[in-house]
């Protein structure tokens, strides 16, 4: 028997979805420490609802190459554009920072540089290798971009020696054109693929309340899982902004704990799946197999 999305409209948001405002002495360290060393995170730049939770334990997920990104994914509240240069010594800073702030998990994550050859792989080697040499006990997830198919320039970006390797899915096959326009859903799973055949723990995540039904949902599972998949996080997509696409629902959390279970049957190692799970939302958790 088919079983109906709880949802409620886009109007009415949710008592589930609030958050706390971001405060604490924890926080303050982490926003002076990222300040200081003139780095980005995704917390800030992808607007996420986690912010006060993770920075307020002492963490953060670190977003290199820059903070414009050559795509322009619907969904996404990172800027767009035309990237300046890299700089190249922002690995050792990456390093410094992680150090100072004690973390025992780093995620690492980036915008797209379809303009550079290696879609920016060198630096991402760079930055997990430098991390490693200066916080040897820190574990790592690298949250990659699509590589556009250039599986040297993958290779490059997953041999340096991070636990986990993530790309994230983002959503159902049949609305990629309109969230992702310069993306392909079957190359993601390839990408995906290579990255459990280089033998890292492969993680993946989706939005929902995009459009998809429970059908799409769960065929994206199968084929996460039949491309290998370990780590599977589900959460409510939220508009950044105006200009974003509009939410078409919210997610019930019973719903997402139903989603939960369907992803753990079909044999995901690790599910993370509720409103305001995000890629690196308990990430220290998804190393473990």
């Amino acid at each position: 028997m088919k079983q109906k999305t709880p949802s409620i409209t886009p109007a009415e948001r949710p008592d589930w979805l609030r958050v706390k405002l971001p405060i604490g002495k924890h926080y303050t360290a982490v926003r002076d420490i990222v300040d200081r060393y003139k780095l980005h995170t995704i917390c800030t730049s992808g607007n996420c609802p986690n912010m006060g939770e993770c920075w307020g334990a002492g963490t953060a997920t670190f977003m290199i190459l820059g903070n414009i990104c050559t795509r322009s994914c619907a969904f996404c509240a990172v800027a767009t554009g035309r990237p300046t240069a890299y700089d190249r010594e922002e690995p050792k800073r990456v390093a410094e920072a992680i150090h100072l702030m004690g973390v025992k998990h780093a995620v690492i994550t980036s915008v797209n540089r379809d303009e550079l050859k290696d879609c920016g792989a060198e630096i991402w080697y760079q930055t997990v290798t430098t991390i490693k040499a200066l916080n040897p006990t820190t574990t790592i997830e690298t949250l990659i971009p699509d590589v556009k198919a250039i599986w040297w320039a993958l290779e490059r970006m997953i041999s340096a020696g991070q636990e986990v390797v993530s790309h994230n899915i983002e959503t159902v096959e049949r609305l990629y054109k309109t969230v992702r326009p310069q993306a392909k859903y079957t190359r993601s799973l390839e990408q995906l693929r290579r990255i459990k055949a280089y033998g890292k723990r492969s993680k993946s995540g989706i939005m929902l309340g995009l459009g998809e039904t429970d059908e799409e949902v769960y065929q994206v599972m199968d084929d996460l899982r039949e491309n290998g998949l370990d780590v599977l996080t589900l959460g409510q997509y939220l508009q950044p902004t105006k200009q974003h696409l509009a939410v078409a629902a919210f997610i019930h959390p019973d719903k997402f704990a139903h989603f939960k279970e369907e992803a753990l049957n079909r044999g995901f190692s690790y599910v993370e799946s509720g409103p305001l799970v995000r890629s690196s939302y308990h990430a220290e958790r998804h190393v473990q197999k």
